[in-house]
């Protein structure tokens, strides 16, 4: 029988965040995947690149799988995730935008706006990004011309 290893997820949330952080990250771990705490643990104001750059380094060193990033809108995060070479992070409102892009761009990281969406449909985000696979064929070479 072949065991199927779910990938460490790295969570990260500037103060805007945090509280959809807490409680996404407690899904992810009830969905069975390990989850890697990068902060921040508090409400003072804090610089969301700092944590985006954070889970950026846990997936490029493979230290995880895949991320989820959290800022007020999410459009922060996704901006500055994307600057790494490594990263696709996809700023997503439901579980749909989610899934496709996983499925169609290869995404390794997930963006969520905590003022902009609510925690049913940010775990319908979650989950719809974890469970979905790249399709690769007729994406690959778009995926390729990004890297």
């Amino acid at each position: 029988m072949k065991v199927i290893m779910k990938p460490t997820i790295a969570i990260a949330s500037d103060h805007a965040g945090l509280e959809l952080k807490k409680q996404l990250a407690s899904y992810v771990e009830l969905l069975g995947h390990e989850v890697r705490n990068l902060g921040t643990d508090e409400t003072d104001s804090v610089d969301y690149p700092d944590f985006a750059n954070a889970v950026a380094e846990e997936i490029s060193s493979k230290r995880a799988g895949l991320g989820i990033l959290i800022c007020g809108s999410g459009i922060g995060m996704s901006m500055a995730a994307n600057r790494h070479k490594a990263i696709r992070a996809a700023l997503v409102h439901s579980g749909l935008e989610a899934r496709l892009a996983r499925q169609h761009n290869h995404a390794n990281v997930l963006c969520l706006g905590a003022r902009i969406i609510g925690i049913e449909t940010a775990k319908d985000c979650v989950k719809e990004f974890l469970n979905a696979v790249f399709e690769g064929g007729r994406h690959q070479k778009r995926i390729d011309k990004m890297s």
